[in-house]
């Protein structure tokens, strides 16, 4: 049986191997003068092997194991965790809206639609977005720092 220590040090790898996914996606959006289909088929892909990167652990390794683990720093961890998982979702509901807004108004295909004139709760949604993903990314860095921590404390301690 592989060793508890060599796992978490997978997940964590995981977990830390993410981060480029997720922001070179969010970097494709930031880049791209205009959103076509191309690119955001792009940065989704980026976007989905950044979550599964993430989540695949989270939900494998580190969710049947919190109840066993209940300190300050696990409590802190899962936390930040929620709570960035919960940004992530209000900014999909930015997401959804928008994407059926331009999707009806065939503004993937045509790039001299003026997003903004869509639909008039564009500028909502686009907020909405921003300020999701924002705090998802904040809190994930949050969670990621006290996630390394407990790694090394509490399965390579004995190396410190």
């Amino acid at each position: 049986m592989v060793e508890e220590s060599v796992i978490a040090a997978l997940a964590g790898a995981s977990v830390t191997s993410s981060l480029p996914f997720l922001l070179y996606g969010a970097w494709i959006m930031i880049d791209a003068e205009t959103v076509s289909w191309n690119v955001l088929m792009r940065h989704l892909r980026y976007i989905v092997a950044g979550l599964l990167l993430t989540t695949v652990p989270l939900v494998g390794w580190m969710l049947p194991r919190i109840l066993d683990q209940l300190t300050g720093m696990a409590i802190l961890h899962a936390f930040f965790g929620v709570q960035a998982y919960a940004l992530l979702a209000f900014a999909l509901t930015g997401i959804v809206r928008i994407f059926q807004a331009k999707r009806n108004a065939d503004a993937y295909e045509d790039p001299d639609v003026d997003i903004g004139e869509i639909h008039e709760d564009m500028g909502h949604w686009r907020k909405r977005l921003r300020a999701g993903v924002a705090g998802f990314m904040l809190l994930w860095l949050c969670a990621w720092v006290t996630g390394i921590y407990r790694l090394l404390t509490l399965h390579f301690g004995s190396l410190f």
